[in-house]
């Protein structure tokens, strides 16, 4: 299993967490990565805090390297991180944005690893009704206020959101174009779910933020 060393580009939320399901018989997992904001307090790509992300890390039972990195030295300290890894494969959640796609097996050959991209070209209504039927739980925690507005924040990511979503039009209802993003906190990577709370609900430009508390026993 050495030569399938793979880490997972991890978000925090549903599409990189059933790309990690989808491998983890595939390939001996090593590490998540996550890319972090440079002060070092939140994710680039979902906003959640490093305290959340170390806690789904430790749910799961594996280790997490967060990097830090602005927005323009993004594929530089992706690049970075990857190598720090020693990993041959990378897992990627994108599901059919081909521009996503070049550029991660562009980055990808440059650090001399495999792209797997577990998702790739699956319906967007398989992959909701894989997901929630695999008995994972998630929340959503980011809104595009283009799409959708602040009520859908906390919404779960089930059976009755997907209809909502398509009842709602003008939306794709995995959220591949950025239209919200989630937070998964049980399922069956995790040994153990993680006990959270919904905080404040944070405007920032066209998005809305919620805010993901820790609950401490």
């Amino acid at each position: 299993m050495n030569n399938l060393r793979a880490f997972v580009s991890w978000s925090g939320g549903k599409d990189s967490c059933l790309s990690l399901y989808r491998s983890m018989n595939n390939y001996q997992l090593s590490h998540l990565l996550t890319m972090i904001a440079e002060n070092g307090n939140y994710s680039r790509s979902h906003g959640l805090t490093i305290d959340v992300l170390s806690a789904q890390a430790e749910a799961m039972g594996l280790p997490i390297l967060m990097q830090k990195t602005t927005w323009e030295a993004y594929e530089e300290e992706f690049k970075k991180a990857v190598r720090q890894l020693s990993c041959t494969t990378g897992i990627f959640g994108d599901i059919d944005l081909q521009a996503h796609r070049d550029w991660v097996e562009r980055v990808s050959k440059e650090v001399d690893v495999r792209p797997v991209l577990p998702l790739w070209n699956s319906k967007r209504e398989d992959l909701m009704h894989e997901f929630i039927d695999a008995g994972f739980k998630a929340i959503i925690i980011t809104v595009n206020t283009h799409y959708l507005g602040k009520e859908w924040l906390g919404r779960i990511v089930d059976n009755e959101l997907i209809r909502d979503l398509e009842k709602h039009g003008n939306v794709d209802i995995a959220g591949e174009n950025g239209e919200y993003h989630t937070f998964v906190y049980d399922g069956p990577v995790f040994r153990k779910p993680v006990q959270f709370s919904q905080g404040r609900q944070i405007p920032v430009d066209e998005y809305y933020f919620q805010e993901v508390l820790l609950s401490r026993s």
